[in-house]
């Protein structure tokens, strides 16, 4: 994939906290699309009964130190994001809320934070990166430590691959569409193979898949596209990695037990390949309601 190299980016949607002395969590509260993946593998190895992250759980690693001045410094053009991989996290980011501006009435734009080790958000109390990346609804605010990428070739087996870092980032803002929408306050923390919180992941990556659908096509407030490439290969990329981290696979290859559907908090390798590419493949948020069918793949 490229980005067009000419197209202005926003670094205003994003704050860079890896150079502030942020806090070290002690627990955290994923919501995103790994924390309650790694807590799940915590329970399958006799960890807690809660969503929370016990203390020490270490952090992926400290990053680059740096703050959202050198950020917009760094960070002004396509042709940034196609040599710098903080511009790039940028760039998908103004490409996603530029899709659902143009696709949602009243869309209202999330910050994203970028942060190291560990964070204090605005309203779901602190995290580390151990947590992943996840979507804050009570600041509406999306937090990822961009080590997380590495993370996910190194532990999870994912091939990686820019575009797999679009398909993460698309899904937060699938959640943020979520909470805008009111979704996300109806769903409860029960597990299982039909959950709610199931069928909301899986929406957030039929989500993503709309966005990664309308990637070349959505324009910046210039008018150009911000990317002007989107490969077959990239959403094979992005699949690989909706693969690694289905509930199944976690249980099984990380988790070293059986597979349980009754603790299901994601869906399944399958069903989260599925939605992304319902998604991808009709380029339609409104094909994307998961809490409409039985039939969830």
């Amino acid at each position: 994939m490229r980005f067009n190299e000419g197209a202005d980016l926003d670094t205003s949607q994003v704050t860079d906290q890896r150079g502030m002395g942020g806090r070290i969590a002690a627990g955290g509260g994923g919501l995103g699309i790994l924390g309650l993946v790694i807590y799940f593998v915590i329970s399958q190895l006799g960890g807690g009964t809660g969503t929370a992250l016990p203390p020490g759980l270490g952090d992926l690693g400290q990053g680059e130190q740096v703050g959202s001045s050198s950020l917009a410094e760094r960070c002004r053009t396509g042709a940034d994001a196609n040599r710098d991989d903080d511009c790039r996290a940028v760039a998908f980011i103004n490409s996603i809320q530029n899709y659902w501006t143009s696709q949602l009435d009243g869309y209202q734009e999330a910050e994203t934070n970028f942060f190291s080790g560990g964070v204090q958000t605005g309203g779901c109390g602190s995290a580390t990166s151990a947590t992943g990346p996840f979507y804050c609804p009570a600041d509406a605010e999306v937090y990822i430590d961009l080590t997380f990428f590495q993370e996910l070739h190194d532990k999870f087996g994912a091939q990686g691959g820019p575009f797999v870092e679009g398909y993460v980032l698309a899904h937060e803002y699938g959640h943020h569409v979520q909470n805008l929408l009111g979704t996300s306050s109806k769903v409860g923390n029960a597990a299982g193979a039909k959950s709610g919180s199931v069928r909301l992941e899986l929406q957030a990556d039929c989500f993503a898949g709309a966005w990664a659908n309308h990637a070349t096509t959505t324009p910046t407030e210039n008018g150009e596209p911000l990317i002007t490439e989107v490969t077959q290969d990239d959403i094979a990329a992005a699949l690989d990695a909706a693969a690694r981290i289905g509930d199944d696979y976690i249980q099984k290859e990380l988790g070293g037990g059986s597979v349980d559907t009754t603790q299901f908090t994601h869906g399944s390798s399958a069903q989260r390949q599925k939605w992304y590419t319902t998604g991808y493949e009709t380029g339609d948020p409104n094909r994307c309601d998961t809490f409409a069918t039985d039939n969830l793949g």
